[in-house]
């Protein structure tokens, strides 16, 4: 596992493209969720945006440095970024869990738009009827005390700070 490691750490390009793919995974196992029937919450929707913006950036400029287009400086300097573009949505994870809780109130329009199709209406006003939309104050559920925003934060903070550790690694302040 060192070896890995040594490699990996040696070459930062590589980092920056564990580290996008990482969190592409990680919105994407919120998708998987999703999809089995737990429907998110605004504030859950929130929190995968950072995911949506940091992934294919660190993507991008892993690539860009693989192909030694990019300096390691400026992919030091756009890891940081990430790192702190993914510290967002744990910051945001906290905050739900805070909801989740009862510590402090969410936002009052708490709710997801569903998406419904139909031809008929008295077919979408009977979905709609029977749809209640989360709210950010109810957890989906729990596994080893946490909800998803809580490991949600667990998720974003591990990321960034494996990221913050590659550039220390790689030679970056």
């Amino acid at each position: 596992m060192n070896l890995l490691i040594d490699r990996l750490s040696a070459n930062i390009s590589y980092l920056a493209l564990a580290s996008g793919f990482a969190a592409l995974a990680i919105v994407g196992g919120a998708w998987v969720f999703q999809l089995i029937g737990y429907i998110p919450c605004q504030v859950c929707l929130w929190q995968r945006i950072p995911y949506y913006i940091a992934g294919p950036l660190l993507i991008g400029v892993g690539a860009l440095a693989t192909a030694q287009t990019l300096p390691p400086n400026a992919l030091r300097a756009v890891m940081k970024l990430g790192a702190l573009i993914i510290a967002v949505s744990g910051l945001i994870g906290i905050y739900h869990s805070g909801v989740e809780w009862g510590l402090w109130p969410g936002p009052e329009s708490c709710g997801v738009g569903g998406t419904f199709t139909s031809n008929d209406a008295n077919d979408l006003f009977s979905s709609l009827e029977a749809t209640r939309p989360p709210a950010c104050d109810e957890a989906a559920g729990r596994f080893l005390g946490l909800s998803f925003a809580g490991w949600n934060v667990v998720a974003a903070f591990g990321l960034a700070g494996f990221m913050i550790w590659s550039i220390k690694r790689s030679g970056g302040n």
